[in-house]
């Protein structure tokens, strides 16, 4: 090979129809062309894939491409093909036949460039067709997956490396996008790459303008997407955290904006996918809303804005995806909404990715229970079989490292067995088939010739390997044996859709597997770590593309003059919101301090949230504040010029900053402490960083005294000329548990059971009666029958809902004694709904609603709890509607009814128990009473699940039959 400064690319470039390369390119094809092993970093867009292909073709012999991507490998091949270059491509879209077909076609010298993924280099087959050519190149593109600290990482890639070296150590070149100093460090000795030249360019893109906003709460966020929509035209792509989060914002899109959308992510179906991507692709919808399913390997060059609706979990991801914008050229934009709750979505990620062992043991000691061979059990069963807080995904990771630790083998749904039943003596089903039914008839006859003599067993087979024996592809296979199952003797069960699980070690105790949890902790770590850069991203003050050069090693130290952040600066041009140098700023120190304070000293009495701290700053006058003794705190009242909302935003930017932390103590109840750092700051023993953050200009106008500084107001979707009081955040957040906990109980999505815009308004007007809640937009007298007295409880913050003058007692109560105030509200919220409706099968009368259970007495002023919750079941209400009445668990709701089996009050099986329940019960115990009831409800009241009760009465009934036979 020629010296590299001799040599002449110009002829190769031409034959890609190029004239000059993009910055980098030149200089890594010509390291490659001269031998070196080279490490390229070079951003999305910035025309990696020509760093291989053109020495590829200048080249004589094989270069081998490693992909992860099936479809841009497609893409590829198909453009280079059009180019008349000769290059193919080897993976599971192929049928066999045609596999090894192109292995031979390599091994014979045919091609130039072949392209595979990184699992063909299971194959000996594969193997031995590339030992028998002549390898020049090995190019790995995504080569981020090879580290275990990548964003990506794929065990196959790790094993790259020992590949290498079986064929002869060629001169390889590995590709990334995104690729940190301790990545780039692992790539290198993973590969086993001998001294490489690092190649890391590009990642400056003059034409795209980065900006974060900061809304404050779900509703500000959709307003502010719906404003941005509407001023940036052109195509883009919306990232969302999750599946359902993108269906949401799709929707938001299409009812306030009216431009053509669709969605992706990876529930959906591959057709749906497929078909989404090309609309996106071919212009003829102008939004893709996306999960990060979306992306890899498209290149589309007209996209003119991203928008991250969620924070990324890793600096990586968000300069990917941020830069499939502009790839033409032109200006577009890259903006990111950054709300501190996000945060927690990407902690669930890093919790579910790295399960912990518990959850490993807990899975592991499951499976090993189970005597199926293979397991056809989803991720979603194994979690709510074991009641795990992880994910699904965080179940197949579980999966993932008892496969590494040898214990059990995860098959592909390729490998899943379909099943057949033929149950006839005829030499031959056919026959009994149209002679025009061709396909039919071909897949019968390969089925009986796998069945052989087996008539009457049933038969596992592999519908892959069927069809390859029928010579028809798969799908018309699939159909066949759908159509089959309607003759009567023949019986076909198609494969587990899911991952199947083969067990191969049930005998050894979990602490003998070989798993490195010290490793996977500090991986853990190191995710945790990737987050706190990407939150300093979003709130810090100093130019936003050098903060993404000095993450991937690129610095130069200038100012790009086109982001939010260089624009409040005068760096540049453009727009932003973001607010001005604060590191020295007096005013804005001294508010920082009061907020630190603040946390010290609530943190030294008893640990809070954050709005509560913020009420006790913003000197609230809530009788909360007097009962914790809040408003006697030294710092009660130092920021009252600010409101709520805004101190909550400043306790967010600061726990982000890192002066402030959030913790769990209990789930999903994070509260607030000082971190070290934020210590010495509130002391005054270290300075302010301003870097760190970004406060919103009307806040920063606001702290400073300056003309424009208004206060927050969160309106929801309520008209603008609507003013609304103050919000109460703390009820606010206690609404939002509320509807969660219901929605978990009850399976309705959340906007169903009341929107944030209704939240808001509730946590803003407070209405104190029924009456006043039918005022609250979205809330009709439906919504209040089921919810008015759980939301009346928690607005007035006592232990049960105020009884108004506009909620009349039923005439049957107005004679009795006075009742106690809490019996008054409990009676005036049953009454309320009993008194409407028709009596169970069981109650006396059908004039009237049943009082005390017969034969009982309760003074009217000492009526438990649960009588008012038997009082409803008992007029006919479902344990779930009693639940949401009451604002109760489930649970508690049951264990309510085992309270008034306890006191002798009458209990119907079906006041709580579903008809499967019912019918065991009656096959194990025969006729009911109360008391033979009480276990299954003690069982429910514990939260075990229905098979599980099914399964004990089961057993109580095979106890009673050989009670009876002795």
């Amino acid at each position: 090979m020629p010296e590299t400064e001799n040599y002449n690319l110009q002829p190769y470039l031409e034959q890609f129809g190029l004239s000059s390369f993009r910055p980098g390119q030149g200089d890594v094809c010509s390291a490659v062309l001269a031998g070196r092993d080279c490490l390229c970093v070079m951003p999305t867009g910035g025309g990696k894939s020509l760093c291989y292909q053109l020495p590829a073709i200048a080249l004589e012999g094989l270069t081998l491409v490693v992909s992860p991507l099936i479809a841009l490998m497609k893409d590829q091949v198909d453009q280079l093909l059009s180019l008349g270059l000769p290059v193919t491509f080897i993976n599971s879209t192929l049928s066999m036949s045609e596999q090894h077909e192109r292995l031979d076609g390599i091994a014979s010298g045919k091609y130039k460039l072949a392209y595979v993924v990184p699992e063909r280099f299971r194959s000996s087959r594969f193997l031995e067709a590339v030992r028998s050519t002549d390898l020049k190149l090995l190019a790995i593109d995504e080569a981020h997956c090879v580290s275990q600290w990548g964003h990506d990482f794929r065990p196959d890639y790790a094993r790259l490396g020992r590949f290498r070296r079986k064929l002869g150590n060629p001169t390889t070149i590995a590709l990334t996008a995104t690729a940190t100093g301790r990545v780039r460090d692992d790539i290198v000795e993973m590969l086993d790459m001998n001294e490489p030249e690092v190649f890391i360019t590009g990642f400056a893109r003059d034409n795209l303008f980065y900006q974060v906003i900061r809304p404050n709460g779900d509703s500000q966020k959709a307003e502010q997407l719906v404003r941005l929509l509407r001023n940036t035209p052109g195509s883009g792509i919306v990232y969302a955290s999750t599946r359902k989060r993108t269906e949401e914002v799709a929707e938001v899109i299409a009812s306030e904006t009216g431009r053509s959308s669709v969605v992706y992510h990876a529930g959906l179906l591959p057709d749906q996918r497929r078909i989404a991507q090309e609309a996106f692709m071919n212009g003829r919808v102008e939004i893709v809303v996306a999960t990060n399913a979306f992306g890899m390997g498209i290149d589309k060059p007209d996209v003119r804005f991203v928008v991250h609706y969620n924070l990324p979990g890793t600096l990586e991801a968000y300069y990917q995806e941020a830069g499939r914008a502009g790839r033409d050229g032109e200006q577009s934009k890259c903006v990111l909404f950054y709300s501190p709750s996000d945060r927690y979505i990407q902690e669930y990620f890093i919790d579910s990715s790295y399960p912990g062992k518990e959850n490993v043991a807990a899975v592991y000691d499951f499976l090993r229970s189970i005597n199926n061979d293979p397991i056809e059990l989803t991720q979603q069963q194994i979690k709510d079989e074991l009641g795990l807080s992880i994910g699904p995904d965080g179940v197949g990771n579980c999966e993932q490292l008892l496969e590494g630790a040898k214990a059990l083998e995860r098959l592909t749904t390729s490998q899943n067995m379909a099943c057949v039943h033929i149950d006839s003596e005829l030499p031959t089903l056919v026959d009994l088939l149209p002679k025009q039914a061709k396909v039919r008839r071909k897949v019968l006859q390969a089925v009986e010739r796998a069945i052989g003599s087996r008539r009457g067993e049933t038969v596992y087979f592999n519908p892959h390997d069927l069809a390859q024996t029928a010579e028809l592809d798969a799908s018309s296979v699939t159909h066949a044996l759908r159509e089959l199952n309607s003759l009567h003797a023949f019986s076909y069960v198609p494969p587990f859709r899911g991952r199947a699980i083969r067990m191969i070690e049930r005998d050894l105790p979990f602490n003998k597997l070989n798993i490195d949890f010290d490793a996977l902790e500090e991986r853990k770590a190191a995710e945790y770590d990737k987050l706190k850069k990407v939150i300093r991203f979003a709130t810090g003050s100093t130019c936003r593309q050098g903060q993404i050069l000095e993450y991937f090693g690129e610095s130069n130290g200038e100012n790009c003059g086109h982001c939010d952040n260089c624009d409040r600066k005068g760096h540049g041009k453009g727009e932003g919101q973001a607010a001005g140098n604060i590191a020295v700023d007096p005013k804005v120190v001294e508010v920082v301090r009061m907020v630190l304070s603040g946390v010290a000293r609530t943190q030294a009495r008893f640990p809070c949230g954050k709005n509560l701290i913020a009420q006790m700053l913003c000197g609230s006058g809530s009788a909360k504040m007097a009962k914790l003794g809040m408003n006697e705190l030294s710092t009660f009242g130092l920021l009252k010029h600010l409101t709520q909302v805004e101190v909550v935003s400043l306790i967010d930017i600061l726990a982000a900053a890192d002066y402030l932390q959030q913790v769990e103590l209990d789930r999903f109840r994070p509260v607030v402490e000082l971190t070290p750092e934020g210590s010495e700051v509130m002391t005054g023993r270290q300075p302010l960083n301003g870097d760190r953050f970004t406060l919103p200009e009307p806040l920063l106008w606001k702290i400073r005294g300056e003309p424009g500084g208004v206060p927050t107001v969160e309106v929801g979707d309520v008209d603008a000329d609507e003013a609304l009081p103050p919000v109460d955040m703390d009820l606010l957040e206690e609404l939002k548990q509320w509807r969660s906990e219901l929605g978990q109980q009850t399976g309705q999505p959340l906007y169903l059971i009341l929107s944030n815009a209704s939240l808001q308004q509730l946590a803003a007007v407070q209405p104190d009666s029924h009456a006043k809640l039918l005022d609250i937009k979205g809330i009709g007298p439906a919504k209040v029958s089921k919810y008015g007295d759980a939301l009346l409880t928690m607005i007035r913050g006592d232990a049960a809902p105020a009884q108004t003058a506009s909620e009349p007692m039923p005439t049957e109560t107005q004679a009795e004694p006075e009742p106690s105030p809490e019996d008054s509200a409990e009676q005036a919220a049953v009454e309320d709904f009993t008194s409407q409706l028709p009596l169970v099968e069981q109650q006396p009368t059908a004039e009237s609603p049943p009082t005390d259970p017969p034969g009982v007495d309760i003074d009217p002023g000492l009526r438990p709890s649960h009588y008012w919750t038997w009082r409803l079941l008992s007029t006919g209400f479902s344990p779930e509607e009693c639940a949401a009445i009451r604002g109760l668990q489930r649970e508690l709701v049951v264990d309510h009814a085992i309270r008034a089996v306890d006191c002798g009050w009458p209990m119907r099986p079906e006041w709580c128990l579903d008809e499967k329940l019912i019918s065991a019960l009656e096959a194990a115990i025969g006729h009911e009473t109360p008391e033979r009831i009480r276990p299954i409800l003690e069982h429910l009241a514990e939260g075990t699940r229905y098979e599980e009760v099914q399964l004990y009465l089961k057993c109580r009934g095979h106890k009673q039959e050989e009670d009876t036979d002795g």
